[in-house]
């Protein structure tokens, strides 16, 4: 059997101390994740998170840093996700854009708000993204190398 993690992005963006989330249907319950998505053949991980932000939340992203690379195992079906985890600032909101589908609605929710209320994250990547952001953790975009369309 080969082992293929899925790769995904996250995008991790404050504003006013709450974070830009997404309520979302999946594996038929309502849960909370950051606006996240899969990689897609030929595009870089920085354009493939401005992608998903968008898609999910009708809202322009600009990433500005990496928060982390994480590894995470799915408890219940042992699913693997490469979860390569951003921040950054959103501007442009499109409220008439369609969302994707899956996606309820986009939400701006205080880390406490999250941890106190009924939502439930979508996995524990959800919160240790934001409590890595909120400690400071960002590395330099730069780090990221794309060899995409290289003659070479």
């Amino acid at each position: 059997m080969v082992w293929k993690p899925h790769v995904t992005v996250a995008a991790v963006v404050e504003r006013d101390n709450k974070f830009l989330l997404v309520e979302e249907e999946a594996d038929g319950q309502i849960v909370i994740n950051q606006p996240a998505g899969h990689l897609e053949s030929g595009e870089t991980l920085s354009q493939a998170i401005i992608r998903e932000t968008f898609e999910e939340t009708a809202w322009k992203f600009t990433p500005t840093a990496l928060i982390g690379i994480y590894l995470w195992q799915h408890p219940q079906n042992s699913t693997s996700f490469l979860r390569i985890s951003f921040t950054g600032e959103c501007d442009d909101h499109n409220p008439s854009s369609k969302l994707d589908d899956g996606i309820i609605r986009a939400l701006w929710l205080s880390r406490e708000q999250l941890l106190t209320s009924n939502y439930r994250v979508r996995s524990p990547l959800v919160i240790r993204c934001i409590d890595d952001y909120v400690s400071g953790t960002q590395y330099p975009l730069s780090m990221l190398k794309s060899l995409l369309n290289l003659s070479r």
